[in-house]
């Protein structure tokens, strides 16, 4: 084994960095996973790092890279912390360790971040492509001019702009980003030398700039040229280190190239890329980005591991829009429309833009595809709006009755296609084969889909995102999926669309055909095997057993032979400094607790218990299973506390993190809040922001939801008990990571409370098994919670 310490970012590891390092690099050279719980301050961002590029810088491995996943931006910010700080302290003697950071293109790109040239977040990518394709067609084999023309043109226009006084003065004339000009102007430049006037091409003259700088062999196209692509970077990114989004703006625009591309270009060669799940595990995302990293010379690092498995399955799981399915039906109605005319005589309308029928005649040449099958698909879609609406509109008849006039007052609402509890074919397809429509029909919809993006961007030369292939590819996984692993339903999200007829269901809906991936253990396996090893962790992963089961590492250690090494690390701060209470009050479920707001014995003993801990000096903060129940409980503490209560409600981003600013500024506060939001897992609490931290009840989803029922029964047929492993353990995840708020340093100090006596009581519903067998939590009835409070504080007074 090498000496790791030199990478090591400190003078001294603790016991457990020494242990997790040696392991991890241990089990990845026998290509194996380390599954790391490990509590805050154990150091595991240390430790993946200084293990993983270990691997990676001894020649005696094939490790090229370590590749870092996470669901939490503050994670990856602590990521992007470590890896300066191990080149901050390598050895005079070492290269820095290159690093990267990946985002969207609505990030990086110089015109979105200043909301220049009519660019959105929403437009991004569709603009960025349509642009890109102009440029290389543009500069291209049969293109009118050079990309070194391109980029010229745009800096003599910025110039032109600078020297006639031109946006007011003349630094207005630069499109400036990341603290840095750009050789551009603000607006997009133009290229029509040969054309009439009015005909100018738009064109990006970042990406043009880096099409010139790409040498002459390489292109911009597939992993072959990711070599060559690294040239065109214009800074050496291998003395570089941590480059972080910020980082890679500034240093792109400043030498006018394009930053999204130089990301592309740079992503096979550092040593270091963090990320998020979706970099790995989303189809999309991995097959035209990020699939070059998906091989066994990664180091793969999962972090926030517990959330492995709900966020793979959204990732795996598909669905299609009622306004996708609308825009497809257009779509394919503009490209069989030139046809059906000619044959009938007529002349298509539409303008210029327009498909003609010889463009139709000749995409369909081009492929296996017939005009019948166009026509056909159009009908099934078609079709398929009709049966939407008509399930829709008598499921709203069936449960709202006179929703036509209360249009306002319905909820977000699930339907679903079988029974959830019942594996069996789902209605719609049903519905489909006693409609005439076959096999063929489903599975041919993506062919289809595929030439009329292809016709209809020929056609208005725009290269757009087109509804037609999103409906094909959700059409062929409808009929391909089984039915016990998949669920089908239709969602209902409220919204509000005033172009819709003021008596129908899609004024206030947005519909969507669901099919969701119940068992994801299959895709997160297949996934983890692509590559060499790596490290899982995170603060909370324990059962273990369950973990690995739902994570598809147990089939790697089974059936592949490939090592699975646990390793769990406890807190190791001063005992002292904190102090953890189980208490033995009714369980808070429905059959207790009733509805919100009513009075009951239940909530009386809890209100009760939390006024005590919130009468604590400095910030508590309080989870409740619910949004609903929090708004409860913040009216009932108004009365009973003389700090204030702040209440969570679910809202946009801007609000919550107004709201998490006002309760870490000035003299303690009780934030009220769902354990199902933003403010219980992956924010930062350290020093004096919190001193104690209250969990009321499992946070168990509700268990009446179609879609939780099908998890539920797909998770029996693969585990045995689908309540403990889809419902009941996820929930104790949540519980821990909120509880876990509260001791963030040695320098903590601090107060936890888990209020149900699930966890207090060894009982049939007990999650006693599901924490950590540490000790740490006391097990105290009501009435002496105030006693326990009492003696912490006297303690930490007489330590004082």
């Amino acid at each position: 084994m090498t000496d790791w310490r030199p990478v090591f970012g400190h003078d001294r590891p603790y016991d457990e960095q020494v242990d997790g390092i040696e392991t991890a690099i241990d089990t990845a050279r026998d290509g194996g996973y380390t599954v790391i719980e490990g509590a805050c301050g154990t150091g595991k961002t240390m430790i993946a790092l200084t293990a993983g590029i270990d691997l990676v810088r001894d020649p005696d491995t094939d490790y090229e890279r370590v590749f870092v996943l996470t669901s939490v931006k503050q994670q990856l910010r602590q990521f992007e912390a470590d890896l300066e700080t191990i080149n901050e302290n390598l050895p005079s003697d070492w290269n820095p360790v290159s690093g990267l950071t990946l985002v969207g293109k609505a990030d990086v790109c110089p015109y979105n971040r200043e909301g220049a040239a009519g660019f959105d977040d929403g437009n991004v990518y569709d603009r960025c492509e349509t642009l890109r394709d102009r440029t290389r067609d543009l500069t291209g084999e049969a293109g009118e001019t050079t990309a070194q023309n391109l980029a010229a043109r745009a800096r003599s226009q910025q110039i032109g702009l600078a020297d006639s006084g031109g946006r007011g003065a003349a630094n207005s004339a630069f499109l400036e980003t990341a603290d840095e000009p750009t050789p551009y102007p603000p607006d997009l430049p133009e290229y029509g030398d040969s054309g009439p006037v009015g005909a100018e091409t738009e064109y990006c003259p970042f990406y043009a700039q880096y099409l010139e700088d790409l040498p002459e062999e390489g292109g911009d196209g597939d992993a072959s040229g990711r070599s060559s692509r690294a040239e065109a970077v214009p800074y050496d990114f291998t003395e570089t280190g941590m480059i972080t989004p910020e980082d890679l703006v500034a240093r792109s625009v400043k030498h006018g190239t394009c930053p999204h591309s130089v990301m592309g270009a740079v992503l096979g060669h550092v040593e270091v890329v963090l990320g998020n799940y979706y970099h790995a595990f989303d189809p999309r995302t991995t097959g035209s980005f990020t699939g070059a990293l998906l091989d066994d010379s990664t180091f793969v690092v999962c972090d926030e591991a517990h959330m492995l498995e709900p966020r793979v399955r959204d990732l795996v799981s598909d669905g299609v829009a009622d306004t996708t399915l609308r825009d497809a039906e257009t779509e394919l109605s503009r490209v069989i429309q030139p046809i059906t005319f000619e044959r009938e005589g007529r002349r298509a309308e539409g303008g210029s833009k327009t498909a003609d029928a010889d463009l139709v005649r000749a995409e369909l040449n081009d492929t296996d595809v017939s005009f019948e099958e166009l026509s056909r698909t159009l009908e099934f879609i078609r079709d398929l709006r009709g049966e939407l609406d008509r399930r829709v509109s008598g499921y709203l008849d069936r449960n709202h009755a006179g929703w036509q006039s209360n249009l306002n007052e319905l909820p977000d609402a699930e339907i679903p296609l079988r029974d959830p509890a019942e594996p069996a074919e789902d209605e719609l397809t049903a519905w489909a084969r006693d409609a005439g429509y076959g096999d063929a029909d489903w599975v041919r919809a993506e062919s289809v889909g595929a030439v009329v993006e292809r016709v209809l961007n020929e056609a208005e030369d725009e290269d757009r995102t087109r509804a037609a292939p999103t409906v094909g590819r959700v059409l062929g996984e409808w009929y391909r999926r089984d039915h016990t692993d998949y669920f089908r339903e239709i969602e209902l999200e409220r919204t509000w669309n005033d172009t819709e007829p003021a008596d129908s269901w899609r004024r206030v809906y947005a519909a969507r055909l669901a099919l969701h991936n119940c068992v994801p253990s299959d895709a997160i396996g297949d996934r983890l095997a692509a590559f060499g090893g790596g490290i899982l962790m995170s603060a909370t992963l324990e059962p273990m057993d369950a973990f690995t089961d739902v994570t598809g590492l147990q089939y790697l250690a089974s059936e592949e032979d490939r090592p699975v090494v646990e390793r769990r690390y406890g807190l190791h701060f001063p005992d002292k400094n904190r102090e953890s209470f189980a208490v033995s009050a009714p369980k808070f479920t429905y059959d207790n607790r009733g509805r919100a707001g009513e009075t009951n014995p239940t909530r009386a003993a809890y209100i009760d218990a939390i006024s005590k801990v919130g009468r604590l000096p400095g910030n508590v903060l309080v989870g409740m299973p619910s949004y609903a129940e929090a708004e409860w409980l913040a009216g009932a503490l108004e009365g009973r506390l003389e700090k204030p209560v702040l209440l969570d409600a679910a809202s946009d981003d801007e609000t919550t993190q107004s709201l998490k600013r006002e309760f870490f500024a000035g003299e303690g506060k009780v934030l009220v809040t769902s354990l199902r939001g933003t403010l219980t897992e992956g924010v930062d609490y350290s020093g004096d922001r919190l001193s104690a931290a209250v969990i009321c009840g499992v946070p168990i989803v509700n268990t009446s939801s179609p879609r939780t029922k099908a998890v539920r029964r797909a998770y029996d047929d693969a585990f045995g008990d689908g309540f403990t492993y889809a419902l009941t353990i996820p929930a104790v995840r949540k519980a821990r990571q909120a509880i876990g708020r509260v001791i963030r340093s040695p320098e903590d100090v601090g107060v936890r409370v888990l209020l149900d006596e699930r966890y207090a009581r060894d009982s049939w519903d007990s999650v006693q098994q599901f924490l950590p067998d540490d000790g740490e939590f006391q097990t105290v009835s009501p009435d002496m919670l105030e006693l326990g409070l009492e003696r912490f504080r006297d303690r930490l007074g007489a330590e004082n």
